[in-house]
This record gives structure tokens, C-alpha cells and sequence, in this order.
């Protein structure tokens, strides 16, 4: 059994007999967890065990736990600055805030590898340009440049843990207002500005080497007439053609509000995994997800499980060991500098 296109989520802190079923599916892929679905890191743990033992390969379980205020795990796991107040440290000390970055990405990955879980969605590779009040302190900075250096840094301490990283929102959601949460962002921006200015993290990380990117639920009106994670133009002639990358293109939740603007729940699946998605999310909407796996049932795209491998999580310390490592001491005193001196973030 190959991985299915979809990701869906769970309604607690343990498998039903439903979700099992619905996990079983050849349509299903993986797992994104929320705060509903953690409890302790032992129950974390045990649930991610129940999911990745149904099958072969593996299911990925997900979550974001991007630090800040997007964070599902807190309670036992160290808690994460939001992205903005790494970009107060590089704005005092460039050289410190590199250094601050990498430390937290280690530290982010190496506390969900420890319990299984095989990738957060992150880091952030929007502008922080005050425009959007949803992106906000989850971008690392307004200059594309150190957006890009910060989140280079980030990367590389998620990968010395052995995670793979998903840059999103594709090609960047830093300058419109609306939240695509609850309401459809258009960017009314010309196409050469945003290519110029918030492309360029994507850019730069994709030459790097990111394995996987999340496009964003907004309409770059003078770019491409669709959402960018329906158009053909930002998937295929822009991320694929353009910058020629070559990793996992992973939808938004499908059940967002923006996404709407595709149509039934099971259209948007479609629409989506022709554009070029190889993962479509699914969330807070369990009705749908059935119908986008029995629509889906005989789905098949043997390039996108190619893409796909690279998602799983790799080496890992368990938590006991984990927590003995002078690693992750140095990770948990450092970031502890937010807990003493958080209102750096308010500078930005």
C-alpha cells in the first residue's frame, strides 16, 4: 500500500474505530494533529505508535508547531518564541540570532522526533510586513533577505535533528489583510513586485534544498485568476518550471473559508491535485474527508510518493535520552531568554 493524497485529522486523544478505518483507507496519507488530539507527551506518543503500526509505508502524522502562538503541543514540550523574535535578536546581533534560529529548529524537531511525529509545518516564509494580522509575529522579519537567512537557520537545526522542513504560504500571504481562515485574501499587487519581494525566501530555500512547500489560499489577481494552491501557473510554470523544485507540495486545509472559492469539498481535492499538489489537507470537517477518500479511491501518482519518502522522520532520540543531551539543555536555556525578555516580538 502506496501513501494515499490525503491528510486528515482526528477528533481526540485516541484512535476510534471509525478513524481507523478511515486511516486504512488507499486514499489516506497521513495525520495532522491539533491541541484537541494532546494531552502528555506518553499519550502523544502512544497515539502517533497506534497510527504508524496500521500500515506500510507509514502514515505521516503532522502538526504546527511553529512556536508562538502556533504551537499545538505546549504543555511538556518547551515552549517556542514566535518567529518575529528571532528577527529582534538578527536585527541586535546578525551573527547571535543565526545561532538563536538553528538552536530553536533543533529543538522544535528533535521534541517531535522524539515522540514520532514525523514533520512540522514550518518555518514561515511570509514578510512580516504588518499587512496581515494572521501572519503577524509568525514571520521572521519584513526584509526578504533575513526572512531567508533566519529561516535557512531554522532549516538547518530541523534538519541536524533529522526532520524535513515545509516553507509556506507560497508565493507569500504577508501583504493582504484578510485571514483565509474566515474570508478569500486578494492580492492586488503587480505580479513583478511579488515575485521581487516575496518570493524570494521561497527562492532561496529552494535552492538550498527544502524538501516541501505549502501555497497559500489567496488570489494574486494580476498573477493568475485561481488560488495559488489551484493554479497551474504558481505550481507548475512558477515553483515547479521557474525554480525548479522538487519536493512535496502539500495544499492547505481544504475546509478553510478562501478555499471555498474551488467549489464542493471533493472539486477542490481535485482541482488541487491537478494544479499540483501532492498532499491535500483535509481538517475540522471529518464529513468532507470521507467523501475526498472515497472520491479519491483510485487516485493514483506514483511521482508524488517518489516526493513523498522525504517527509518521513528520520533520527530521533527518545525523550529520556533526549533530555540527558547537553544539546538540548543548551536549546531549552537559550529559548528560555523569551520567557525572560518576550517583548522583543513587539518591537517588529
Amino acid at each position: 500500500m502506496s501513501h494515499g493524497p490525503l491528510m486528515l485529522d482526528l477528533q481526540g486523544k485516541m484512535l476510534t474505530n471509525e478513524e481507523r478505518e478511515l486511516l486504512l483507507h488507499p486514499a489516506a496519507g497521513g495525520v495532522i494533529l491539533f491541541s484537541r488530539n494532546y494531552e502528555s507527551p506518553d499519550q502523544l506518543s502512544r497515539l502517533v505508535s497506534q497510527i504508524h503500526a496500521l500500515r506500510e509505508p507509514k502514515l505521516f502524522v503532522a502538526v504546527d508547531q511553529e512556536g508562538g502562538r502556533v504551537q499545538r503541543f505546549c504543555q511538556g514540550f518547551t515552549r517556542l518564541p514566535p518567529a518575529a523574535w528571532f528577527g529582534g535578536l538578527y536585527d541586535d546581533d546578525p551573527v547571535f540570532g543565526l545561532q538563536a534560529v538553528q538552536i530553536a529548529g533543533w529543538l522544535m524537531a528533535s521534541e517531535l522526533l522524539a515522540e514520532g511525529v514525523d514533520f512540522s509545518f514550518a518555518p514561515v516564509l511570509d514578510l512580516g510586513t504588518g499587512v496581515s494580522q494572521v501572519i503577524g509575529n509568525r514571520a521572521f522579519h519584513r526584509e526578504p533577505a533575513i526572512v531567508a537567512d533566519l529561516a535557512h537557520g531554522w532549516i538547518k537545526g530541523v534538519h541536524a535533528a533529522g526532520m524535513a522542513a515545509v516553507g509556506k504560504h507560497f508565493p507569500g500571504h504577508g501583504n493582504v489583510s484578510e485571514d483565509s481562515h474566515l474570508a478569500l485574501p486578494v492580492d492586488k499587487r503587480r505580479r513583478e513586485d511579488i515575485l521581487m519581494e516575496d518570493l524570494s525566501p521561497f527562492r532561496r530555500l529552494i535552492e538550498s534544498g527544502i524538501e516541501a512547500i505549502m501555497p497559500a489560499h489567496v488570489i494574486y489577481e494580476k498573477a493568475s485568476p485561481e488560488l495559488a494552491g489551484f493554479s497551474h501557473y504558481w505550481l507548475k510554470q512558477v515553483l515547479r518550471g521557474e525554480l525548479r523544485f522538487q519536493g512535496v507540495v502539500f495544499s492547505d486545509d481544504l475546509s478553510m473559508t478562501a478555499a471555498a472559492e474551488a467549489g464542493s469539498v471533493t472539486l477542490r481535492a481535485r482541482a488541487a491535485l491537478e494544479a499540483g499538489c501532492d498532499m491535500i489537507l483535509v481538517c475540522n470537517d471529518q464529513n468532507s474527508a470521507v467523501k475526498v477518500l472515497d472520491d479519491l479511491s483510485d487516485y493514483s501518482d506514483p511521482t508524488a510518493q517518489m516526493r513523498l519518502i522525504r517527509m518521513h522522520g528520520r533520527t530521533k532520540l527518545k525523550r529520556g535520552k533526549l533530555r540527558l543531551d547537553k544539546r538540548w539543555k543548551q536549546a531549552v536555556e537559550m529559548v528560555a531568554r523569551y520567557e525572560r525578555n518576550p517583548t522583543l516580538e513587539l518591537d517588529l
